[in-house]
């Protein structure tokens, strides 16, 4: 089939990616590539944050892991496999995607920071943005997929030419369909000049005041925020002190480190990812969006399941 896949994300760009392996004729529009994307801002950690449903999250997650182990062999496309940990100030249960990893420990009393009384440690892929996204336009310039920019009012002018469309527009989709399900979660980051650091961290102990230090390889990413309703993408030098605030307590030697940029992106939240066909007048719409705040983390499996839906329809 034609396929057009709206949205350049890390979530249309895999789709798009799969499609094309799985035999379709594909092209790529979407109003912002590259390091427009919200992807791009992302840390881009494998954790399944803030997304639903877990049943679905959960097999979604697994696929993208063993992908992404996958591509670690492959230093242009930008994964490492890092160790570390997720800490909480009380006891816990391990997390409902507990089943998405192959082995999951953990953190033993004398390793627990001070003020933390439990967590778990594990390895997960940890994808460099910077490299990620043009690696994947990379992959499918090779495999012949167009992507153009190109600015998408209605799905219906999206069908010209093609047999079926691809939205992966995130929260785009609140215009494009009038998705009043979804809400923006903001997020603002920094990224410093790696220092040496090699384990990841996290602590969600304030849902909306984050704690989360993510090395890449010249590298770190500092967080952060989730804050919902709030569509400012402007850079908070208040937000700024606080997360370097909080991640200095939890690793010292962030104290010297280079801020080399700030980042703020909005996150698509909504109480599902919608996956699934629409019929609309001009054909088949497959739905891809509203991945929250683990749109990396869930990218390959759900475009699995997006090439499965859309080779349903020949």
């Amino acid at each position: 089939m034609k396929v057009r896949v709206v949205g350049a994300g890390v979530v249309g760009l895999t789709s798009a990616l799969r499609l094309t392996q799985a035999g379709h004729e594909v092209d790529v529009v979407a109003a912002k590539t590259g390091n427009s994307t919200t992807s791009s801002v992302a840390a881009a950690l494998w954790y399944p944050y803030r997304a639903y449903p877990e049943a679905d999250v959960t097999r979604w997650s697994a696929t993208t892991y063993e992908v992404l182990c996958g591509l670690t062999s492959d230093p242009s496309a930008g994964v490492q496999m890092r160790f570390g940990q997720e800490l909480f100030r009380q006891h816990t249960a391990d997390p409902w995607w507990r089943n998405a990893v192959p082995e999951l420990g953990r953190v033993a009393g004398e390793r627990l920071p001070t003020g933390y009384l439990d967590g778990y440690e594990l390895s997960v892929p940890v994808v460099d943005m910077a490299m990620h996204l043009p690696w994947l336009l990379g992959q499918l310039e090779t495999a012949g997929v167009a992507v153009r920019t190109r600015y998408v009012g209605d799905l219906a002018d999206a069908f010209e030419d093609v047999d079926a469309v691809v939205n992966c527009t995130g929260l785009g989709s609140r215009e494009l369909i009038n998705d009043a399900t979804l809400m923006p979660v903001r997020g603002q980051v920094i990224v410093v000049a790696q220092f040496g650091l090699t384990e990841w961290l996290l602590d969600q102990t304030d849902p909306e005041q984050l704690v989360y230090v993510v090395p890449r390889s010249d590298t770190v990413l500092l967080g952060g925020t989730a804050e919902e309703g709030d569509e400012d993408l402007d850079v908070r030098p208040k937000t700024t002190a606080e997360i370097l605030k909080r991640c200095i307590e939890l690793v010292p030697a962030l104290d010297k480190a280079r801020i080399l940029s700030h980042r703020v992106g909005l996150r698509p939240g909504r109480p599902t990812v919608r996956l699934e066909t629409e019929f609309i007048d001009r054909g088949p719409v497959v739905h891809c969006y509203g991945h929250g705040g683990a749109g990396v983390t869930l990218s390959y499996g759900c475009a699995e399941d997006v090439a499965e839906l859309v080779s349903g329809l020949s």
